[in-house]
This record gives C-alpha cells, sequence and structure tokens, in this order.
C-alpha cells in the first residue's frame, strides 16, 4: 500500500492538469466568443505556417510562363501572379515568413523590454532616469520609421528585418512593464527578500518578474500583429524580405499597382491575408486581456 499510492498521485496530477486546461480552454471559449474567432484564425495561420511544405499545392518559387495571371479555377484555387507561381502556395508559406518574424521580433523584443523595464523599476535612482530617457528617445519614432532607419543601417533579409522590428519594440514593452513592476517594488515581500540575503537577479528574476507576466503576454500578442504589419509594410517598400521568399508584403508590391485592374486577386489574397492574422491575434489579446484581468472578467 505505502509503494503504490506515490505511483497513483503521479498518474493522477497529469490528468488533474489535462482536465484542467481543457475546462479553462471551455470557459475561455464560452466567456469571448470574439476571442475564441480571434484564436481559431491564429491556429489556422499556425498551421499553414508550420504545416506549409505538406498543405501547398505547388512549388511556391515555381515559375509557369504558360500560366501568368490565370483567374481563380480549380488547378489554382487562387490564381496565379505575374510569374505564374501560385497564390494559394505563395500565401501558405508567407504564413510562416509573417510567424517567423512576427513571433521571432515579439518574443525578442518583449523578453529585452521586460528585463529593462523590472530592472530599471527595481534599481531607481540614476539608473532609472538614464534608462527612461534613452527609452523615450527610441519611443519618439514611430516603429515603421525606426524599422526604416534599422534597415539602412543592416540592409534587407529575413534576419535584419526582424533585428529592425525588434528595436522599436523594446522600448515599448519595457514602458509597461516598469509601471506595473514600481507597484510590486514597494510590497513588503521584496523587502524580506533583500532582508534574507537574496542577490538582486534572484529578486528581479524570482519576486518581480513572474508578477508583470499578465501584462507581458498581453503585451507579446499586441506586438505580433505589429510586427506583421511591419515587416508587411516593409516589404511592399521593397526595404523588407527579398525575392524569392514568399511573403505577404512583398506579393502585394508584385501586383498590387500594375494589375489591380488586369489581375486582381495578386494584391487581394495577400491583403486578406494580413487582415484575417492581424484581426485574429489583436481578437485573441483582447479576450486574454479580460481574462487575466480579474476587473474587466468580473464586468
Amino acid at each position: 500500500m505505502s509503494v503504490s499510492a506515490p505511483a497513483t498521485t503521479l498518474t493522477a496530477e497529469p490528468d488533474q492538469i489535462r482536465r484542467g486546461l481543457w475546462r479553462s480552454i471551455l470557459t475561455f471559449c464560452r466567456r469571448q466568443p470574439l476571442g475564441t474567432f480571434g484564436m481559431a484564425l491564429v491556429i489556422i495561420v499556425a498551421i499553414a505556417g508550420l504545416g506549409a511544405d505538406l498543405i501547398a499545392p505547388y512549388n511556391p518559387t515555381a515559375n509557369d510562363f504558360a500560366a501568368m495571371t490565370e483567374a481563380p479555377s480549380w488547378a489554382h484555387w487562387l490564381g496565379t501572379d505575374q510569374f505564374g507561381r501560385d497564390m494559394l502556395s505563395r500565401i501558405i508559406f508567407g504564413a510562416r515568413t509573417a510567424l517567423l518574424v512576427g513571433l521571432s521580433s515579439a518574443l525578442v523584443g518583449g523578453v529585452a523590454g521586460l528585463v529593462l523595464g523590472v530592472g530599471s523599476a527595481y534599481f531607481g535612482g540614476m539608473i532609472d532616469l538614464i534608462l527612461q530617457r534613452v527609452l523615450d528617445v527610441l519611443m519618439a519614432f514611430p516603429l515603421i520609421i525606426m524599422a526604416l532607419a534599422v534597415v539602412a543601417i543592416f540592409g534587407t533579409g529575413v534576419q535584419n528585418v526582424i533585428i529592425a522590428i525588434t528595436v522599436p519594440l523594446i522600448p515599448r514593452c519595457a514602458r509597461v512593464v516598469r509601471s506595473s513592476a514600481l507597484a510590486i517594488r514597494e510590497i513588503p515581500y521584496v523587502d524580506a527578500a533583500r532582508a534574507c540575503g537574496f542577490g538582486h537577479t534572484r529578486i528581479i528574476l524570482r519576486h518581480m518578474a513572474p508578477n508583470v507576466v499578465a501584462p507581458f503576454l498581453i503585451m507579446i500578442t499586441a506586438f505580433v500583429g505589429q510586427a506583421i504589419l511591419a515587416e508587411a509594410s516593409l516589404s511592399y517598400l521593397g526595404l523588407g524580405v527579398q525575392e524569392p521568399v514568399a511573403a505577404w508584403g512583398l506579393m502585394l508590391q508584385g501586383g498590387a499597382e500594375e494589375y489591380a485592374s488586369t489581375a486582381p486577386w495578386i494584391a487581394i489574397f495577400p491583403g486578406l491575408a494580413i487582415m484575417l492574422s492581424v484581426l485574429g491575434i489583436n481578437l485573441f489579446g483582447d479576450a486574454l486581456r479580460d481574462e487575466l484581468d480579474p476587473k474587466l472578467r468580473n464586468r
């Protein structure tokens, strides 16, 4: 009996976690119908991006000059572009590019902003003053202008686009996190941790950072949408992802003006992909904010 009891407890814990997670998802879907719709859009984009090699019917970079600017048909559900490339395949692979740039920029910029924001609030004094003035200077420039400046320095390409979008996201995250961390710094358990002799790093990572996770997660969802829009804008201007990589903004650049009247699907479908992706992320982020904030949830 004494030997079998721990095994039963260990096997029961994963089942309880799964049931609790499933119950939380069902509760979220019942309370947040728009958030559920947004989550469904995000899941569709994620599946398309991760499984692009299996889902896409054609090679997104293969040219077929005998089928240039063909209208949607059974052979090409969303038509072809000016080089005869299948639009559906390029949109599916474009989801991979959007997710790569959006998630990488949001996570790197968010984590860097989290560290700077919590550290600035914790140390205060001259460190906080100097750091906040630097962040003020960075925030004075709109996101797209700052991204253009970084691209002008480092050049084009997927990696440089990620860097260009990450840099302006850092001060925006740091400012919001700092405002939450300032209140947490005054809570007695932080003073108790100092009295116990804990180092600054341990207090920041174990006692302050976990308490700003809620606003941090909400900002990450917002940053993903902003990063996707910024990547599409840079690619449309010819300063982002370059051919032959499939990217939604690059697809708009190639067909939005010249083929607007003769082959409008070249611009319509990439634009719809951008709109639905950002809409889904924003709806899911708003619903997540409502669920994580007790005041909004009770309302």
